[in-house]
């Protein structure tokens, strides 16, 4: 539409060239943010899934601690397996519900504590295990708010807008001096695509508890076997 508008003077050589070499500029900072952007959400992304897989493991070595400890511990294993659902729950939640939890603890893992803590060890050896427990359930509950503090971090909105102006200034440059085909249209709409398509991946890699690429879930809550 521009292009049908401007007088032919506007469009000459020299305007070609300016716009050309001013494009080229804008395309390599576009190039390099864009790189940078998907580099630093998939960092974030593996930070988050191997969190998620130190928290399986932690769940898993204090239901082993557990049982080291002995019978008495039985109940504190059966409200560990009933906290970790509702954890699970808390972290795959959407937004606004995740804003309203995260930082307050569920019933079933205040219960699960309170059980772990109210263990009377009756040699050294279960004294060890039931502190071993505790302290596991600690490093669980710091991990558990890291995920819910990292999942709340997303790209600013002013850093999208600023990267969106420049993806619509070079696709106005490329048919700016050129006449638009059914095949140069396509083109565009094909690199369209690829370009926000890779914005799409940016924002949801900042997302890994909803969305499209969401971390599985099902380790975590399956971590533990049903006690017979």
């Amino acid at each position: 539409m521009l292009r049908r508008r401007l007088p032919e003077h506007y469009l000459d050589s020299h305007a070609k060239d300016i716009v050309r070499l001013g494009c080229a500029l804008i395309a390599t900072i576009a190039g390099l943010v864009l790189g940078l952007l998907i580099n630093s959400a998939n960092t974030a992304f593996n930070a988050q899934r191997d969190e998620i897989r130190q928290l399986t493991a932690n769940i898993i070595l204090i239901d082993h601690m557990l049982i080291q400890y002995g019978p008495d511990a039985r109940e504190a294993r059966q409200l560990l397996r009933a906290a970790v659902p509702a954890m699970a729950d808390r972290l795959w939640s959407d937004g606004t519900a995740k804003a309203n939890v995260a930082f307050s603890t569920s019933a079933p893992g205040e219960e699960a504590y309170r059980a772990v803590r109210m263990l009377k060890p009756a040699d050294d050896e279960q004294r060890f295990f039931r502190a071993q427990a505790l302290q596991v359930l600690t490093q669980i509950a710091q991990t558990r708010f890291i995920l819910f503090e990292q999942a709340s971090g997303s790209i600013p909105t002013p850093f999208l807008v600023v990267l969106a102006f420049w993806l619509v200034l070079l696709f106005s440059s490329f048919s700016l001096f050129s006449p638009m085909s059914p095949a140069a249209f396509a083109a565009l709409v094909l690199i369209g695509l690829s370009a926000s398509g890779a914005v799409f991946l940016i924002l949801e890699m900042y997302s890994p508890f909803n969305g499209m690429m969401q971390l599985d879930s099902e380790p975590l809550r399956k971590a533990l076997a049903p006690l017979s």
